[in-house]
């Protein structure tokens, strides 16, 4: 790694103080991505502005109207949670499934959702629950949240606080994933709010994003066949080593497929 100063603040106002004053430094929440990109030099901040002693952000709330989670939650945490098994069982389940044990108690919402790798898992839930991510400066919306490729609406040191999902009729989350890292090749997070639909699709693309076809059709209906008969276009969707453009539409209507019925379930 490169020199950098370790700062550890106890309070929100302290770590966003330092996050301003520190151009070129970089908040540090599960280090699931961020050291590893240090350790190779791909990243390089001035400061790390470690955020595991603020327990403002480490709350996690849940009821029948949904579920409020802290950005330092930590993956396993959701995962174990009764109460989100009950308010929203498919965000617990997808929670369950990122990555491996080591990294699922490490690893959080606000660090995971900030990063915004295009394999993540969160982002999913993020768009597909409509999401509201709360920061030490506003709101946002999870529809105007991703940006593009590791690019959100965050401005320069901002800071989430908080991510509040409203809590669906029904929901569930599928996807094929890498056997080595467990990252999405493709996932998809589907959400019935009682006629209105929202499908979110990551893995595939970019970035995450909505599939409006899809959405349209299990408004209509919430049932697999509405989307079995979809033919994603490949175009603009991700090609390495790992899958094709061609095969990732493919698999966008094979989860989507999946997801429906394990929502019915």
């Amino acid at each position: 790694m490169h020199a950098f100063e370790y700062h550890r603040p106890s309070g929100m106002k302290d770590a966003v103080a330092l996050g301003e004053k520190k151009s070129e430094g970089r908040y540090l929440a599960g280090g699931q991505s961020l050291v590893q990109a240090m350790k190779l030099r791909l990243a390089s901040p001035t400061d790390l502005i470690d955020l595991n002693g603020i327990g403002d952000l480490k709350t996690l709330k849940a009821d029948g109207s949904g579920v409020a989670i802290g950005a330092m939650v930590r993956h396993a945490e959701v995962a174990a949670s009764s109460a989100v098994q009950k308010a929203i069982p498919a965000l617990a389940a997808l929670a369950g499934i990122i990555g491996d044990r080591q990294v699922r108690h490490m690893g959080t919402i606000g660090g995971s959702i900030a990063n915004n790798d295009p394999a993540a898992d969160y982002p999913a839930a993020v768009l597909a629950l409509g999401a509201t991510v709360a920061t030490n400066k506003r709101k946002i919306e999870a529809d105007q949240f991703f940006k593009g490729l590791y690019e959100t609406a965050l401005a320069p040191g901002e800071l989430i606080s908080s991510v509040s999902f409203p809590a669906p009729k029904r929901a569930a989350y599928m996807k094929f994933k890498n056997p080595a890292s467990r990252f999405a090749i493709v996932g998809v997070f589907v959400a019935d709010f009682g006629g209105k639909v929202r499908v979110a699709v990551t893995g595939a693309g970019p970035c995450v994003f909505r599939q409006a076809e899809m959405e349209k059709a299990l408004s209509a209906k919430f049932a697999p066949e509405s989307v079995a008969s979809i033919k994603v276009k490949p175009e603009g969707l991700n090609n390495d080593l790992h899958a094709s453009p061609e095969y990732r539409a493919h698999l966008i209507t094979v989860m989507a497929k999946r997801a429906v019925e394990a929502a019915l379930k």
